[in-house]
């Protein structure tokens, strides 16, 4: 299966994909970036794919992640996580032994997940999509240095998810997500 980003961006920034109970959406929202709310000590994982996050948020309706959130960040901050992420679990195809794996993944603040890429129905695709999970310096430096603009998706999200349930080809309004080229 083959791995790919894509995502929408611009020459500046690149949107990401987050899910999160109301609270922590409105105080992002009202502030521009996360506030006292999202814990900064905990792993947070940023997905360019809009229907990997319908699958992953049930189209906003799983509990704690009611609010559909597109983050759009500066580039150099998400090549830069990229460049720096580590696989999350050990693969003896990785290109490392499990001990030097282990060391990585204690050095780095990124990891990388490829999930298989979803469908309007949540079945899977023949590529896999690209999560990152962002910790420590990483997760500092995403809240305060690469958000650049959030905007709540959440009512497009009902919307187009009433649109899939009646059999809509909703396939027109979802998000035009490109192959990311990284440097």
């Amino acid at each position: 299966m083959e791995k790919e980003i894509r995502a929408v961006y611009t020459e500046r920034t690149v949107r990401v994909y987050q899910a999160y109970s109301p609270v922590i959406a409105e105080e992002a929202l009202r502030q521009g970036t996360f506030g006292a709310h999202f814990s900064m000590t905990r792993m947070t994982w940023i997905k360019p794919s809009f229907l990997w996050m319908m699958y992953r948020s049930g189209w906003a309706g799983k509990t704690g992640q009611e609010r559909v959130l597109a983050i759009d960040i500066l580039r150099s901050g998400f090549d830069s996580a990229v460049q720096q992420a580590v696989i999350s679990s050990y693969r003896p195809d990785c290109g490392m032994t499990q001990a030097q794996w282990q060391a990585a993944v204690q050095a780095s603040d990124v990891r990388v997940q490829w999930d298989p890429e979803k469908d309007v129905s949540g079945q899977n695709l023949p590529y896999r999509s690209i999560q990152l999970g962002l910790r420590g310096a990483a997760v500092q430096a995403y809240v305060h240095e690469w958000i650049q603009c959030i905007t709540d998706l959440t009512e497009q999200v009902h919307d187009l998810n009433r649109r899939r349930l009646r059999g809509e080809d909703i396939a027109a309004m979802l998000p035009q997500e490109l192959p990311y080229p990284l440097p």
